[in-house]
């Protein structure tokens, strides 16, 4: 049962959203720890209302053998009229043989220009979860 599965708390490992073009953002996943993340697998969707109307995007999955310690990796790119949904980003990965799993949401209109902070490790300004 998944209640017997001991997951542990997720640090050193954040999602970043910069602006790379007018209209294009992109998704960085940033190993802050000392050691590698191994077996990387991210499943991305976007969901929520425009106009009135339900909206979901597909859901994507990546696969990334190893981001080394102390680096980044370019999970995706995001078109802006995304950005009113709630983005989301499923997280699972190895750290000296121990599963981690975490879950990151970026809310509908929260990737904004006024919004972003200096990115570690990406020394750019853009939109982080920890």
């Amino acid at each position: 049962m998944k209640e017997d599965i001991d997951f542990p708390k997720v640090e050193g490992v954040s999602v970043a959203i910069i602006k790379e073009e007018e209209d294009i953002w992109t998704v960085h996943l940033i190993n802050q720890n000392n050691e590698p993340i191994e077996g990387v697998l991210v499943n991305s969707r976007g969901y929520g209302t425009i106009k009135g109307e339900e909206k979901k995007t597909s859901t994507l999955r990546h696969f990334f053998d190893v981001v080394p310690a102390h680096s980044f990796i370019k999970i995706e790119p995001i078109q802006s009229e995304l950005l009113v949904l709630s983005n989301e980003y499923w997280v699972s990965f190895y750290l000296n043989n121990k599963l981690y799993d975490k879950k990151y949401i970026f809310l509908p209109e929260t990737i904004l220009k006024s919004n972003t902070v200096d990115i570690p490790i990406l020394n750019q300004k853009g939109i982080l979860i920890n």
